[in-house]
């Protein structure tokens, strides 16, 4: 019989990405920008957060937000989850990069296909 290890109940995807970019730029205005929703979305988002934490995120102050000690302690977990996704993606779209077989002299490789294309993201395998 296997025993299945339930996670912990996560807040919201929504709710940890506004707060994220929140607290990274420490401005909901300049999250709500980033993330191309209204600031009150924003501002909701955070509270549901809050809420469901039961822990005040943020010292909201006239123009400026600053993070309260758990909304920091919050930011290095989020900051650190998001940033490991988004290796995880990157590396997934290496992986799926197209591979193009070209049978040519070691001269036009060298002088003319290499050298033209310093600007461009190919890895060649020259055999």
């Amino acid at each position: 019989m296997y025993y299945l290890k339930m996670r912990p109940r996560l807040p919201s995807l929504s709710a940890l990405r506004a707060f994220e970019a929140a607290a990274r730029l420490k401005s909901f205005k300049l999250a709500a920008e980033a993330l191309s929703v209204s600031p009150t979305a924003i501002s909701h988002q955070i509270r549901i957060l809050e809420d469901s934490l039961s822990c005040v995120l943020f010292v909201r102050q006239t123009r400026k937000v600053d993070l309260s000690p758990e909304g920091e302690l919050l930011y290095a977990a989020t900051k650190e989850g998001f940033d490991c996704i988004a290796a995880g993606v990157e590396r997934l779209r290496a992986r799926q990069r197209s591979t193009v077989t070209l049978s040519a002299t070691p001269a036009f490789t060298t002088k003319w296909l290499v050298a033209g294309t310093d600007n461009v993201d190919i890895l060649f395998r020259l055999s």
